[in-house]
Order: C-alpha cells, then structure tokens, then sequence
C-alpha cells in the first residue's frame, strides 16, 4: 500500500479521524525552540523506563540516530485539514489494485498456504482469502516492504512535532520491540512506521502479532504463516463474524429513493469515508427495496448492511456487512477496502 493511504491506515488505528490526525498541531507538539534532536531523545527516557524499556537498549540506539529530513518532507505533503479534493471513481483505483497480476500471485499464495490457511480460518473464523488480500495490497505479497530505517523516521517524525501524537507513540513501540528481541535489521518499513508483509505499526505489532509458524517468534518480515496469523488475529480483534461475507455487488433500481436510506447520525471516525455509507437495513428490506446481487451469494436475511456506490448511480453498488467495518479498521479507504474485498474474492474462484 502507498503511504498516501497509509497515513490514513495510520490515523484509523490510532482511533482519529482523518480530519484530526492530519491537522492535529497541539502546542504541546511543537518541536521547543532550542531543543535539538538529541535531547529530544533524551526526554523520552523516563515514558520509556515506564513502559519496561531498558536503558541499555536506549543507550545502544540514540547515539546512532540522526533526523531525516526526507521523512519529515513526505509527512509534509500528506493532505491537511482544510478543504478536500472531489472523491474521483471508484473504478479506475479497482482495475489498477485489482489487476490480472495481483489476482494471479494472489492465487499462487492461497495455494501454496492452503493447509496453514484453512487451520487459521478453522480457529478464527476470518476467511483465507481476506488474509492473502491484505497481504497482496499491503506489500504486493511481500514483493516491497519500504526500506525506511523504522526508529530514525519515527524519532524525526515524533521530535519535528507537527504529529507528536501520532509518531512518539510508535516510536517507543519500536524501542519496545528492540528491547523485546526484534533484530535492529528487522526494523524497516514505510516512512510512516508500517513495517512487515503486513505494514502493522509498532503498536500494532506488539499488540497484534502472532506466531504462525511455531517457531515461538512472531517474524512478520520473512515469515509468510506469522504475517497470516497476525492479520487473521487483527480482524478478530477488529470484530470479524464468522461466516458473513464482506458485501456483495448489487445493482440499484433507478427509482431507489436515496432520500430515505440516507444515514441519520453523523460518524464521529473518518467521516469522509463513512458518510457515503447509506443507513443499515436488513438484507430482506434491500431485496423489498429491489435490489438483486450481481455477484457473489445473497447473505441471509438477517444480516445488516449499508450501501455504497463508489461511482454514482446506474454503476456497480455494493451492500456491506460488518465485516467491510474491520477491513476499514486496517485502512480507512472506502477504495482499498473494496479492493481488499474484491481480490478476495477472486482469489478464492
């Protein structure tokens, strides 16, 4: 995934909206006049003495950072809070992200995990195809990984303090994985902090990550069983159902009155993204609407969902389940969790 959209994974997971996390400056934030990077450093030893993290693995690793001005650049040019750009078609994004070649590695990647993946969708209910596509949008099925030194990005990004908030607290989670046995080498990734086939967080990671392989370690850089496993256990966490798809294609009667489907409360979380959701409504009170699907199978009656045209009305639309919910929790793109959902889906066939 590129770091336009990372970021925005990266506000979702920390709990802020887009609006907040790309505006966010509190005075507190600000990088003090006559504070240099060293000491910043230096401040952060008593947070990270709190959280378990030795000296000995601070002092092994401060006097080896410098700032990167290059991160602090790329952060810079990331949207801001004012106003934003029309929302483009859904369907060039699809053929680029869901293309011939993803579907094709995909496929090659279910195939050759089927025996490691069906034992994960047995214990957790989330379906193996959904784990490949993560894996093929986040790193092209581990193709590319970013080459970012993880700690001295965070530690520029966190003591430049435009988003204070957001990096100090990834960078003492990669203080914490050091101080916990990850390699030093292992620790690369996005310039935004993403790391591993599946671009978790520091955080994330520590909070996250499972062995998949029964190695006792939790390697999500070589490691296709633990990158697996830990995206399985993400979407537990994030509250997958066991047994309800995604969504499902549909096509929308022209004299749908949008009016009345329309949402009633106002998200507090990515609001861009949520408010061209329409308002829940069971599967049976869809079908009474005339909606009909136009691939994948019908979900029981009971099952709630909302609707989404990505293009407009008279183009492809989609009833989302709950589930669309967690693979919106990883990203908070309406376009990468479609395509999340979409190449699943071919996967699977």
């Amino acid at each position: 995934m590129g770091d336009s959209l990372r970021i925005f994974a990266l506000s979702a997971l920390l709990g802020l909206s887009v609006i907040s996390a790309t505006a966010l400056v509190p005075a507190t934030a600000q990088a003090q006049d006559g504070t240099d990077f060293r000491a910043y450093l230096e401040s952060l030893r008593p947070k990270a003495r709190a959280m378990g993290i030795s000296d000995a693995t601070m002092d092994g690793v401060f006097p080896t950072l410098t700032a990167n001005p290059r991160v602090v650049a790329l952060d810079q040019t990331q949207p801001g809070g004012g106003a934003y750009s029309p929302i483009p078609n859904f369907e060039p994004y699809r053929r680029q992200h869901v293309d011939a070649a993803r579907i094709g590695r995909g496929r090659t990647v279910y195939q050759a995990n089927r025996a490691r993946l069906s034992r994960i969708e047995a214990e957790t209910g989330v379906p193996e195809e959904i784990m490949v596509a993560i894996f093929g949008h986040e790193t092209n099925y581990g193709s590319y990984t970013g080459d970012f030194d993880l700690i001295r990005s965070l530690a520029t990004l966190a003591h430049e303090g435009r988003r204070r908030t957001l990096f100090e607290p990834e960078l003492l989670a990669t203080l914490k994985m050091l101080d916990s046995g990850v390699p030093r080498s292992r620790l690369v990734g996005s310039w935004a902090g993403a790391t591993g086939y599946p671009q978790f967080l520091p955080s994330v990671y520590l909070r996250i990550a499972k062995d998949g392989d029964g190695d006792g370690r939790a390697d999500i850089w070589t490691s296709q069983a633990d990158a697996l496993a830990s995206i399985a256990n993400y979407f537990v966490q994030a509250g997958w159902r066991r047994g309800q798809p995604w969504g499902v294609a549909v096509s929308v009667p022209a004299g749908l009155d949008r009016a009345s489907i329309a949402a009633r409360t106002t998200p507090a979380r990515c609001p861009r993204v949520f408010n061209r959701h329409s308002r829940w409504l069971s599967m049976a009170e869809w079908r009474n609407l005339g909606l009909f699907p136009t691939g994948g199978s019908w979900p029981g009656d009971s099952v709630m969902a909302t609707l989404l045209e990505p293009d407009g009305p008279g183009k492809t639309a989609y009833l989302l389940t709950s589930n669309y919910r967690a693979i919106l929790d990883y990203n908070c793109s309406n376009f990468y969790a479609l395509s999340v959902g979409l190449l699943a889906d071919a996967v699977k066939q």
